[in-house]
Formats: structure tokens, C-alpha cells, sequence
């Protein structure tokens, strides 16, 4: 039946579907986390397994967004980062106090890594970490070089600044930019002559502009930032949050002196009020995200 389900439906839709199910997934508090990853460890329980494994698939989309640029499916991509996940699961230890979206990013990253090298299948690629890292950091490394002087030329200048960089050599950078140049070429070409779909490598590539899953994912984690801010806030007292609002939340900040004036109280005073409720405010902003399991 799920297979007939997806038969009907394209790419796209599937993705979008997908995310949106991913969105609806509880996330797992810290002390809920602790236990699942607890009782995996411990106890192998595939249960506790799952909880922890989909509460984080949220985190498998967003890495993924980053790597759309190379022609491949998003589909595959994730589908990719859900084994990296997996693999983490296997040694992550919550008694050392690292949050398993921290240790499992890294573990996404390789996965989707692997796979897309795999799937350039460049010739002597991957052979030194400085290579993968230029063949990852090359074209948006370039972007910033272009819009700096609003030229897409590849310069001498600019092949040297890459160079330096990213710790290789010149001519790597030459042989890189080629080897991109000559894969976007034909980003017309089926993706699969086996495939009975028609869908082209161009479908693929990342315009630059936030995809529609990529929007999802942010909004959600701004909705969710934005309350944790706003109840730190109630930590502080009345007069603490005037003052935080007035000095940091406003596009025009008033003046120590015009809040000096209004609370009837000196510019020193004010100054040391600020410094201590901001300390306040971040304190249990990060106490607060502990919590809840939310990264800043």
C-alpha cells in the first residue's frame, strides 16, 4: 500500500510530504533524550531507538539543504544522513554530556559526504581531508571572491586566495573548478537511464534561494527560539526587562541618560543594571535551551 501510495506521486511531492511529517515529530526534551539514548545503550531498545533516531530527522533535512547544489536528489541525500544518523547511535555515550545532534551532525555530514563524491566519482578525489575540503568549500568560496569584485571570472588573484585558504594547490583549485565546470555542463542529462522518470540533474541544483523544506525547518526553529527568548525574559524583574528592552530590543536605543532620567536614578547605575540583567538574560537563555533541547 505505501508502495502504491508513492508510485502516484513525484519527487517533489514526496520530499514535501516527507518534511512535513519530520516537522510533526515531538522533540525530545533533554532529560527524554538522555533516557532514550540511556536504554539504547544499555538495554538495546529498539523503542528508545526510534524516539531518538526520529525526533533528529528534522536536523537530517536541514544538513541535507546544504548539499543540494551538487545535482543529486534530496531524497537520496537524506536518505543518505539517516544511515549517518544510525552509525552515530552506535557509540554515542549521553553520560559525556554531548547533546546527540551535536555528535550526530558530524556523522550526517560524512555520510552525505561520502555519497556525493561517490556519486561525482572524480578521479583521485577525496584522497587528503584538503581536497575534500576543496571540492566542499570551492564554489561558495568562489561566490564570495565574484560578488567582491561582481565578476565570475576565475582570476590568478582569486585562484591564489582559494589556494591559501583551503591549504592546497593552485593548480587543485584549477583542476577542481574544471572538473565543476565540466560536470555542470550537463546537468541536462537524465539522472538515470534505467529510470523511468525523465527528471534531469538541472531539477536538482540549488538556485541559491531557500528551498521550500529549508523554510519549514527555520521558521519552526525561529518560532521556537522566540519563545525561549521571550520566557527568559520573565526572569528578569519589571524594571530589568524596561531596561533590556529599551537598550537592546529597540532599533533606537535610548541612552543610559534618558533611562537614568525616567527611573530616577544615575548613568552609572543604569549601566551596571544593564550589564547584570543582560548576564541574567543569557543565563537562562542557556539554561532554558538546555532544556529544551534548542541550539543557538
Amino acid at each position: 500500500m505505501i508502495n502504491a501510495f508513492f508510485m502516484n506521486q513525484s519527487a517533489e511531492e514526496i520530499c514535501k510530504r516527507y518534511a512535513r511529517t519530520v516537522m510533526d515529530i515531538p522533540i525530545l526534551s533533554s532529560e527524554e533524550e538522555y533516557i532514550c539514548a540511556k536504554d539504547w545503550r544499555e538495554k538495546q531498545s529498539k523503542k528508545a531507538l526510534d524516539r531518538l533516531v526520529s525526533s533528529h530527522l528534522r536536523l537530517v533535512m536541514k544538513v541535507a539543504q546544504g548539499y543540494r547544489g551538487y545535482g543529486l536528489p534530496i531524497s537520496e541525500l537524506v536518505a543518505e544522513g539517516n544511515v549517518g544518523i544510525l552509525q552515530a547511535t552506535k557509540n554515542f555515550d549521553p553520560e559525556k554530556g554531548v547533546k546527540f545532534s551535536t555528535y550526530s551532525t558530524w556523522w550526517i555530514r560524512a555520510s552525505m559526504q561520502e555519497y556525493v563524491l561517490k556519486s561525482w566519482s572524480l578521479v583521485k578525489m577525496g584522497t587528503t581531508s584538503a581536497q575534500r575540503k576543496l571540492f566542499f568549500s570551492l564554489r561558495k568560496l568562489k561566490r564570495t571572491l565574484d560578488a567582491e569584485d561582481n565578476s565570475s571570472y576565475l582570476t590568478n588573484e582569486k585562484i591564489q586566495t582559494i589556494a591559501d585558504k583551503l591549504e592546497v594547490k593552485p593548480e587543485e583549485v584549477v583542476d577542481m573548478h574544471n572538473r565543476f565546470a565540466g560536470k555542470d555542463s550537463s546537468l541536462n542529462a537524465p539522472m538515470s537511464s534505467a529510470s523511468e522518470s525523465e527528471s534531469e540533474w538541472i531539477e536538482w541544483v540549488s538556485d541559491d534561494s531557500e528551498s521550500h523544506e529549508t523554510l519549514i525547518l527555520e521558521k519552526d526553529e525561529y518560532t521556537r527560539k522566540n519563545e525561549l527568548f521571550e520566557e527568559a525574559l520573565l526572569k528578569l524583574s519589571d524594571r530589568e526587562k524596561y531596561i533590556i528592552a529599551e537598550r537592546r530590543l529597540k532599533d533606537k536605543p535610548k541612552t543610559l541618560e534618558d533611562i537614568a532620567q525616567e527611573l530616577g536614578l544615575s548613568r552609572e547605575r543604569v549601566r551596571q543594571l544593564e550589564v547584570l540583567a543582560f548576564d541574567k538574560l543569557k543565563k537562562a537563555v542557556k539554561s532554558l535551551s538546555y532544556e529544551q533541547n534548542i541550539h543557538f
